[in-house]
């Protein structure tokens, strides 16, 4: 089973003078939110981590929901047996998170984990549901924190874009 989460940071709060009502995708994307995610496979008890404090969790949340898209525009769906393939790299660093779908299944490999250690792997469905979770429940946490967030356009597009999956 696949848990997703996230920690804020303290170390790199958001600016006190920020307008969440009227910040635009790029500020949303890649300034506000800063902490650290995790993907962890609770089954083997094994976990990808960022330790570093400066990820921007709501950008995270956006881009794992695009991959997971993006790993979806195989005609065939879950029966391609052709590589899907895709990564996301984090903006202050080289690190990158590495996707890749056979069938109906994904592998999830880090360019920090050891060359030997099996790569998390999912069913593609579970992860489109548990990203899309991980984003509404993440967002919702957010407008918790920072009331005017929930009147923000872009949040809403957002909402709209990647709803809860049963």
């Amino acid at each position: 089973m696949l848990d997703i989460g996230y920690a804020l940071s303290n170390r790199f709060p958001d600016p006190p003078q920020t307008d969440y009502r009227r910040a635009d995708v790029r500020a949303l994307r890649h300034d506000l939110f800063c902490g650290d995610v995790y993907l962890a496979d609770t089954k083997s008890d094994r976990e990808l981590s960022t330790a570093w404090g400066w990820v921007p969790v709501l950008d995270f949340a956006w881009a794992l929901c695009d991959i997971v898209e993006r790993l979806d525009r195989d005609p065939m769906g879950s029966r391609a047996a052709r590589p899907q393939r895709a990564e996301l790299d984090f903006t202050e660093s080289s690190d990158r998170l590495l996707f890749e779908r056979r069938f109906g299944w994904v592998d999830i490999m880090a360019d920090w984990q050891p060359l030997d250690e099996a790569p998390l792997s999912f069913a593609h469905t579970e992860l489109r549901r548990e990203a899309r979770d991980f984003l509404q429940d993440l967002v919702a946490d957010l407008v918790d924190l920072h009331e005017d967030l929930g009147e923000n356009p872009a949040i809403w597009t957002l909402q709209a874009r990647f709803p809860r999956v049963a």
